[in-house]
């Protein structure tokens, strides 16, 4: 049943935010508005030595990029791409879909996999506090079930990927603090394809069949509109050879796909500086997003969400004499999102372990150093499984047999690898744990050993935890490692309509410019529903195919 009425991409942006010189509110440049917002750039018209003619160009060729190329080539538009690497980086493979033909053929085996549409609507806009357009929302639930279908037959066409639906809930007799709900599908790799085959290089080579072309290297600056104030193409920069300036004129449409601006600290600091608190710097692969599509539609007249809000995991680690921040270099921890104990570094325990990703970040906000500790022992593995996570952070096949990201092998491989280099602690005593963490014995060990009479007695008296993730820890060795948030990705921006259009304080769209991922805003404030597995990509792919087909008909 469709409901009434109507997030990573790969960074296409230049630049760092622009910052006044010496504003008197560090937060209002000399203009008048945010100092890492400024003015669009004056480009002389001399220093453009290039012109491109194209109908629909997509700026941002990554996780929402893609899917709005091919479906404007689709619809028969000539469609070019942009981007400022030189490959798709970190195209997300986890995508969150309502009633795709995956699901709907669970449902006799699976009943608990249903969806109800009004029901997942309200929760994300719970999740958000109602900093949402509740109509964006909506054209989720109602579009992605058919964005999903679509992309499947798309990369199962030569049989080198299977879409498998990853069919979970967790434990329904103890949902926990939050409810999941089975939305995550994964693009995953048959016997055919070589190692260098993958979702991303599946739909791209897609692309180019339909026709699209894909211009690297080549970094957006600003949007130029005619005289009724429609945006008919772009200014780009070439990033290698002579850094020439050209003229991209796109006559159907622009969509900008750049995905947010995590690494532009100062928006950052400006936007979400209690999340630059929990960051730890963990290297990984990505874009370099600076919130280029972002500023490009507000020197447009654009508005932004009023929160900033991001996808934080609670999968970055620092050494035993470092606390989370901005700057911290640490590294990945896939483990953290199991709901271990968890403790401060005063050797307290502060809150249930088990619920979204975020919430727990989110607590350890309030503790001292915004940094925790996650403590397990040498039945981990089997606890694990016992404990029954769904989404990207499950360490075993789904309840339907779908294959899960990372198996338990691999991960007990990483933990041993950041024990090697410092970051995980191993004893074969609590005392001996708390000391190598550099934590208050004494605390730590009766935290640990009320923790202990919790698990024994199936009743968590503190925080209420669920009882089949209250499992005790007490078989040596044990293993400890300061924990923070791994950042994935900003995910408020540019309001826009439903036709994916950029819309002014008064609402009204401005005409030729269309947004999709994490340049646009609507839909995610506060919390990331991490329970909804591969939310933020699935309206991102939704969302970019849909301005790919309005873009190319000229339908909005």
């Amino acid at each position: 049943m469709a409901l009434s009425g109507l997030a990573a991409g790969t960074l296409a942006g230049c630049g760092k935010g622009y910052t006044a010189q010496e504003p008197n509110n560090p937060r209002v440049g000399d203009f008048g508005v945010p100092s890492w917002l400024g003015e669009a750039p004056v480009i002389e018209e001399s220093l453009i030595t290039e012109t491109v003619e194209t109908e629909v160009l997509v700026v941002g060729v990554g996780t929402g990029g893609i899917p709005a190329m091919i479906s404007a080539a689709e619809n028969g538009a000539r469609v070019l791409g942009i981007d400022r690497q030189n490959s798709p980086r970190n195209v997300r493979e986890d995508i969150g879909a309502v009633d795709s033909r995956l699901q709907q053929a669970s449902f006799e085996e699976f009943p608990q996999f249903r969806i109800d549409k009004t029901n997942i609507v309200q929760e994300i806009a719970t999740y958000a506090n109602g900093f949402v357009n509740y109509d964006l929302v909506k054209l989720w639930a109602n579009e992605s079930g058919a964005m999903i279908d679509w992309l499947t037959d798309i990369i199962q066409r030569d049989g080198k990927m299977v879409m498998e639906f990853e069919g979970g809930v967790g434990n329904v007799d103890e949902p926990g603090i939050r409810k999941a709900f089975a939305t995550g599908h994964s693009p995953q790799p048959t016997e055919l394809a070589d190692e260098e085959w993958g979702f991303a290089e599946s739909i791209l080579a897609y692309a180019a069949e339909q026709g699209a072309e894909v211009r690297w290297r080549t970094e957006f600056i600003k949007c130029e509109q005619d005289e009724s104030g429609r945006v008919t193409g772009v200014i780009a920069r070439a990033v290698d050879d002579d850094r020439h300036y050209l003229r991209i004129n796109a006559s159907k449409g622009v969509i900008l796909s750049t995905g947010g601006y995590g690494n532009n600290l100062e928006m950052m600091e400006d936007r979400q500086p209690w999340n630059q608190k929990l960051r730890i710097a963990a290297p990984g692969s990505g874009g370099n997003p600076t919130g280029s599509g972002i500023k490009a539609a507000m020197w447009l007249g654009a508005t932004i969400d009023p929160i900033g809000a991001a996808v934080t995991f609670n999968r970055a680690c620092v050494k035993p004499d470092q606390t989370a921040g901005d700057g911290v270099l640490g590294r990945w921890f896939w483990f953290g999102e199991q709901p271990f104990l968890k403790l401060n570094l005063k050797g307290e325990r502060f809150c249930n372990e088990s619920g979204p990703y975020d919430y727990m970040l989110h607590a350890a906000y309030m503790q001292p150093h915004h940094t925790y500790v996650d403590i397990w022992d040498a039945n981990h593995a089997e606890q694990a499984e016992m404990m029954d996570e769904v989404g990207c952070c499950r360490l075993f096949p789904f309840d339907n047999g779908a294959r899960n990201n990372i198996p338990m092998a691999v991960v007990d491989g990483m933990i041993e690898k950041l024990i090697e280099d410092g970051y995980v602690q191993k004893a074969d005593t609590m005392e001996e744990l708390a000391q190598k963490l550099n934590l208050p014995v004494e605390a730590t060990v009766a935290s640990w050993q009320r923790y202990n009479e919790f698990a024994t007695n199936g009743e968590d008296t503190d925080y209420w935890k669920e009882p089949h993730r209250l499992l005790p820890l007490t078989t040596p060795p044990f293993y400890g490692v300061r924990t923070g948030a791994w950042f994935l990705a900003t995910i408020d921006g540019v309001s826009i309509d439903t036709n994916m259009h950029p819309t002014d304080a008064d609402g009204n769209p401005i005409q030729g410019l269309y947004l999709t991922g994490n340049d646009s805003g609507g839909f995610f404030s506060v919390s990331y529903p991490n329970l909804m597995t591969g939310l933020a990509c699935g309206r991102t792919m939704t969302f970019g195919r849909r301005a790919g087909m309005l873009a190319a008909t000229g339908q909005a």
